[in-house]
């Protein structure tokens, strides 16, 4: 329902120390940084690494500075293991090895999929399921903003800049604050369309005033952290309070109970921070791995809950 949620607020957690990661202070990578960038970026030896970049990294927007920090980034990383130490992160991030343009392989492939999966539930959803459905509308657009959110990580993930970052954060917020608007819709709005109404213009508002302030003020990892723990817990504790609530009536709200467990539990892998295997894969890639199946479950159940509110309203309908 909001599969992004826990990744987003520990990956806000780690870019609040991305101006500040150990192996970006070290000396010795500043120098070859600056080396580099003197032997290489500039008149006709800049001229010469756009000739032999292939096409498909500069359409990807990687410069010639980007690739000195890249070689620099493996030039530490090699004198700490050969010295015996821990292999520090750049920038906020564990070193990875880059394939063809993709920053970050695995985690790039693994947000494709989790966007894959989405695609397909929602094909299935609407084959499914009649658009005369009370839930209809909002599930299809609960989809769309989900496939929305999963293309920026997949981009985020292929090229780490400030837009493609920043597109990532604001689309996982706004994936969670679709997620409780969900559910007031299924718990209230059915009932009173004119509180749904309403709480959606205020969710709208509260998503433009964070936007606006992390794109015009300040972009604070910080409060963009606070923010999505808040608006996370709201939706995990009003999903949850429901389901429990509505178990025995509804056997299908089982997997929904499975799907919030199943995220608060699969977002531990986050706090399992390690250099990656192979270079390729690290925790938070095993972690947008492991949320593929939970978007198949959480279609499943509204699939199976918009066909049951389809089913009651139809009912309602004769009886008057």
């Amino acid at each position: 329902m909001a599969g992004r949620a826990a990744g987003l607020m520990l990956l806000a957690g780690a870019a609040a120390l991305a101006s500040g990661s150990q192996g970006d202070r070290e000396p010795v990578y500043r120098k070859c940084v600056l080396r580099c960038e003197e032997r290489n970026c500039s008149g006709g030896a800049l001229r010469h690494f756009r000739l032999r970049q292939p096409i498909y990294m500069s359409l990807a927007g990687w410069t010639c500075w980007d690739d000195c920090k890249y070689e620099c980034m493996w030039v530490t990383v090699g004198l700490y293991l050969q010295e015996g130490h821990r292999v520090p992160q750049f920038h906020g991030k564990w070193p990875f090895s880059r394939f063809l343009f993709f920053q970050e392989p695995a985690s790039a492939v693994a947000s494709f999929l989790n966007g894959l999966a989405s695609l397909v539930m929602l094909c299935r959803y609407r084959t499914s399921v009649p658009v005369s459905s009370p839930m209809y509308s909002t599930c299809v657009a609960f989809a769309w903003v989900s496939l929305n959110a999963w293309f920026w990580s997949t981009v985020f993930h292929t090229r780490d800049t400030d837009l493609t970052e920043k597109m990532d954060y604001f689309c996982a917020s706004t994936v969670i604050l679709h997620s409780i608007y969900l559910c007031c819709v299924r718990t209230v709005g059915l009932q009173h369309p004119a509180v749904a109404a309403a709480f959606r213009v205020v969710l709208l508002l509260l998503l433009t005033a964070h936007v606006s302030y992390l794109s015009l003020v300040h972009f604070d990892y910080g409060y963009n952290l606070a923010a999505n723990v808040a608006i996370g817990l709201v939706n995990l504790v009003w999903w949850l309070a429901w389901c429990l609530r509505n178990q025995r009536q509804l056997p299908h709200v089982r997997k929904c109970v499975g799907v919030v467990l199943l995220l608060q539990g699969l977002s531990l892998l986050e706090l399992l921070d390690f250099p990656p295997l192979f270079w390729v894969l690290d925790a938070h890639a095993i972690w947008h791995i492991s949320t593929i199946p939970v978007h198949i479950l959480f279609f499943s159940f509204l699939k199976d809950d918009s066909l049951y509110l389809l089913q009651e309203s139809e009912a309602k309908f004769k009886l008057d």
